[in-house]
């Protein structure tokens, strides 16, 4: 049995049935994915699930990484704050080693695909090459909020796509005039993924064991994310402070290294002077184990993501899927995968967060249902399956003249 076939029971046969029709549509096209990093993530994440499921369709879909220094990465972690509204300073220098960068890979990337996929700032200056591939289509996909840029980064990346074919965002709140055609995909989860699946009782004890956490010693508030300003760690335990005045809780927030990111061990830094050895702080900076994540998700109580600002947050589908409550700021594509009060609930301050904690780990039943219908919206409209069929749905549109797919 192949592999797609397991989705066939939670999303129906008629679903499979269309992905593999698509699929015979693309028959003798190359797809070929660039990013920054193979781990790490959410781009990597959904790229090492895709891939594999497209390529057992029958689309020859490849995925390659471009090279990067250390102060390249500095850079494009300076041009992601700033594409998240951060008030950030980009000097001449910094621009300079982009420039430098971006065009060692320009000469040097073997790019083939007959679908040029560019994701994210980190490679986005590979389309200068598209004079060069003629009948290559090239799409560029933003994974973070842009909603509100900083004016000049927005400006200078413009420059960049507007030569690409189309563009992608999580989120229509996203959207900017410019010359490609832009599309709404979200991001998705995988159910068959060891962040997902189902675990044995010897994994959670294992679990446990080596992050010393006990779940029946005290509930636990959690939250999974890198260790990024932007995801506010640190107003996640002013917030646990709070309930903790009214409940006693335990705290655990998860985060790993990604290849592309400098500022974790700075952040991370805060995060331990901001718990203050408080031991039910559990500041865990852990490798990529997939299973441990989704081990420390189903032993928690709420599961929080009181990000500023947000691309999408897969980490809310992951806590949804596992029918666990969730409390999350309202922002980026949250609102697209929690509907308030019904399968989450949204919040816009740390107080907000706090008293949305509270009333959860007060109101257990309560804190069931809305995990419950979250889980159903989740498989509804953000699992693999679908995301793989909009990007087919895509790449067979940038070979239509009208721009419509037509079956």
């Amino acid at each position: 049995m192949q592999k797609i076939d397991r989705y066939e029971p939670i999303v129906g046969k008629s679903k499979i049935d269309e992905l593999r029709m698509l699929a015979g549509y693309l028959k003798g096209k190359v797809i070929q994915h660039i990013n920054s990093t193979a781990v790490g993530g959410g781009v990597a994440e959904i790229l090492s699930k895709i891939l594999p499921l497209m390529q057992e369709l029958g689309v020859n879909t490849q995925w390659d990484i471009i090279k990067g220094s250390p102060d390249f990465f500095d850079v494009t972690k300076s041009i992601h704050n700033a594409l998240h509204g951060k008030d950030t300073l980009i000097t001449k220098e910094m621009w300079k080693t982009f420039n430098d960068i971006s065009s060692q890979n320009i000469r040097e990337m073997n790019l083939y695909g007959d679908i040029m996929f560019i994701h994210d700032p980190q490679p986005i200056a590979l389309v200068k090459r598209k004079s060069g591939m003629r009948k290559s289509k090239w799409i560029w996909r933003c994974h973070v909020d842009v909603s509100a840029p900083d004016r000049k980064v927005w400006d200078f990346l413009s420059n960049f796509i507007d030569q690409y074919d189309a563009a992608i965002f999580s989120s229509a709140h996203f959207s900017h005039k410019m010359k490609p055609k832009q599309v709404l995909i979200s991001p998705s989860i995988d159910p068959f993924s060891d962040k997902n699946r189902e675990v044995t009782q010897d994994e959670i004890d294992a679990v446990l064991n080596k992050y010393k956490i006990d779940p029946r010693q005290k509930p636990i508030v959690c939250q999974i994310s890198r260790y990024d300003a932007l995801k506010d760690p640190v107003g996640v335990i002013e917030a646990y402070k709070m309930v903790k005045k009214y409940v006693d809780c335990q705290l655990v927030l998860v985060g790993n290294r990604a290849a592309d990111d400098p500022e974790t061990d700075k952040i991370y830094g805060q995060v331990l002077e901001a718990a203050g050895g408080d031991p039910d702080i559990h500041a865990l900076l852990v490798e990529d184990i997939p299973y441990e994540i989704n081990v420390l998700q189903r032993v928690s109580d709420v599961i929080v993501q009181k990000s500023i600002r947000e691309g999408f947050a897969l980490t809310v589908s992951e806590a949804l899927w596992k029918a666990k409550p969730v409390v999350a700021s309202a922002v980026g594509g949250i609102p697209l995968q929690i509907k308030h009060k019904y399968g989450g609930l949204l919040c816009h301050s740390i107080e907000g967060a706090a008293f949305a904690i509270k009333q959860l780990l007060n109101a257990p039943e309560y804190a069931r249902k809305l995990g419950e219908n979250g889980k159903e919206h989740i498989r509804q409209n953000f699992l693999l399956t679908r995301h793989i069929r909009e990007y087919m749905l895509l790449f067979l549109s940038l070979y239509s003249d009208s721009g419509v797919v037509t079956l």
